[in-house]
């Protein structure tokens, strides 16, 4: 059953560039690094977040692709990456195709979620979903899929109209198909101190959403963004970044947060 052992996070935004990706990867690799048994289901047919822990795409066998078919389960498609405890199942631009393989099936939004629900799938402490940048089926699957979705959000001026978009799309999935869907938490990324408008973005995000607004405002940083292109997470290029400082940050925020909901 969904929930009783494991904690599955969708990371979605429907705007590319905000951080999204990177997002998925250093939570990841910060739960693993304090012992958490990890797993990224990379939904997006771009393929970001496993080129960006240095899965080949010629090493891509089994994919997130035959995951949604049902060609292959968890544990076939899982991949062990470099960071200890974090495994990836990853994508491949045949996902692409998935939404009219799967459009005339009665269970097309529960696809994910079924497979979730499997024994292969119990063994991990975290599961985070990392979603394409659009609101299309994949996305409604890794809603329906989880129990909660983390919005990373880009501080820049139209932050809050793409905001609300998603949020109604979260409550329509939390009103006729995953009723215990939740907002994990909103992430303002790309984060500049000296810029005036990223302070009032965050100023205005939290006064609209208040304390589901992590505290840990993830910065603008180069060694970040360069560490995709060696493979590797952004905390294993570059550990003393303030990039990689502020991940850590946040998945610790992260494990609080679950510590209070689990003693609620």
């Amino acid at each position: 059953m969904l929930g009783s052992r494991n904690r599955i996070i969708t990371v979605a935004n429907q705007k590319g560039g905000v951080g999204k990706t990177t997002t998925t990867i250093n939570l990841a690799t910060a739960l693993a690094a304090i012992g958490e048994r990890v797993l990224i289901i990379d939904l997006d047919p771009q393929g970001n977040a496993s080129t960006g822990l240095g899965i080949q795409r010629q090493d891509r066998v089994a994919s997130s692709y035959h995951l949604m078919l049902g060609e292959a389960g968890i544990g076939e498609c899982a991949m062990e990456t470099d960071v200890p405890h974090l495994s990836i199942i990853p994508s491949t631009m045949d996902l692409l195709g998935v939404e009219m393989e799967i459009s005339d099936h009665k269970d097309r939004v529960f696809r994910l979620k079924n497979a979730i629900s499997s024994e292969d799938a119990a063994i991990y402490d975290y599961i985070l979903v990392d979603c394409p940048p659009s609101l299309n089926l994949l996305t409604i699957n890794a809603m329906v899929a989880a129990h909660s979705v983390l919005v990373p959000l880009q501080c820049e001026f139209f932050a809050l109209e793409g905001l609300s978009q998603l949020l109604e799309t979260v409550g329509q999935v939390r009103s006729t198909l995953n009723p215990n869907l939740d907002i994990q938490g909103i992430v303002m990324t790309m984060y500049d101190s000296r810029n005036n408008l990223a302070q009032q973005v965050v100023e205005d995000v939290r006064s609209y959403l208040g304390d589901k607004v992590y505290r840990t405002l993830i910065p603008r940083n180069v060694r970040v963004s360069e560490a995709p292109s060696y493979g590797k997470p952004a905390i294993l290029y570059d550990l003393r970044c303030s990039g990689s400082q502020a991940y850590l940050k946040l998945a610790s925020e992260v494990i609080q947060r679950e510590r209070g909901r689990k003693a609620a």
